[in-house]
């Protein structure tokens, strides 16, 4: 288990790596990337039992990133992992990479589901739990779904299906940086009140600030004591964490090209030193730190 300080340089780290990868790319989505850096830190360090050598099992740990635009955050965290290298996650978008820009599970063995149409993703985890139930395997099932992508028929379909049969082993976490595409969530599709529809659908639901390792580990706490039913743990973010500019501005949810001024100042900001910036974005970094 990390301690919080640890994962916070571990998820600057994994911010970094984010920027650098969607620079080098020259297209992605930063935004929502770096909304969900910490909980995918946290998942990756003190939840899930991931690593190269299970990979490959059947009966491990799965996890699945139903937002699968959020891939650069997915391939930083991993490449912390080692389950794939720096050099990957930076090879972003690339034509031969196995970083593609969205997840690709015949790319690599660690990756649950090939995501990128919203709500299939969640549907996804929702089949492995249902699996693991069957077979009574103790394996946990994690999904993280952005706050746009509930808009998708599909994933209500799948919470009424986890609530009825019961999967205590299913934990959702909702990416709710407020902000999809180009507006505000309320302006396209309102949510709220969303803790109270998951739980009119039979989900544990809780609420906590996304960005706190402490609110977060005690969510993951009370979602494996939960084995009734499954927990959903609404995540409140901010879209572009981290990076001044970014944070809370539609522009940069995707579709963008970040210039160098951009990154470099994204990087300064992580708290990256000139010279590894320039490293990192010539894709030579030699290891992640």
């Amino acid at each position: 288990m990390k301690t919080h300080q640890q994962l916070a340089d571990i998820a600057q780290t994994v911010r970094k790596l984010t920027v650098a990868a969607i620079y080098n790319a020259e297209s992605g989505h930063p935004g929502g990337a770096l909304s969900c850096s910490d909980l995918l830190t946290y998942c990756f360090n003190n939840i899930l039992d991931i690593t190269p050598n299970n990979a490959t099992e059947l009966t491990r740990d799965r996890f699945v990133l139903s937002k699968g635009h959020a891939a650069p955050s997915l391939y930083a965290i991993a490449a912390t992992q080692e389950l794939m290298t720096p050099e990957e996650a930076l090879s972003l978008r690339k034509l031969g990479s196995v970083a593609q820009g969205h997840p690709d599970k015949l790319s690599m063995n660690w990756l649950d589901a090939s995501t990128g149409s919203l709500g299939q993703g969640f549907a996804n985890a929702l089949g492995m739990a249902m699996s693991y139930q069957y077979q009574s395997l103790g394996a946990k099932v994690v999904t993280l779904l952005g706050d746009g992508e509930l808009q998708e028929g599909q994933v209500w379909e799948t919470a009424m299906c986890a609530a009825h049969f019961k999967l205590g082993n299913l934990t959702a976490i909702i990416d709710y940086n407020k902000l999809q595409s180009d507006d505000l969530n309320k302006n396209i599709m309102g949510l709220e009140p969303l803790k109270q529809k998951f739980e009119a659908f039979g989900w544990h639901v809780m609420e906590i600030d996304g960005h706190s390792f402490l609110e977060i580990e005690n969510a993951f706490n009370e979602a494996q004591n939960e084995t009734s039913k499954p927990s959903v743990i609404i995540a409140h973010t901010i879209k572009g964490k981290g990076v001044s500019y970014m944070e809370e501005a539609p522009t940069w949810h995707g579709s963008v090209r970040m210039t160098r001024q951009d990154t470099i100042s994204a990087l300064t900001q992580l708290g990256m030193s000139e010279t590894a910036v320039e490293a990192w974005l010539s894709e030579s970094v030699q290891r992640v730190n």
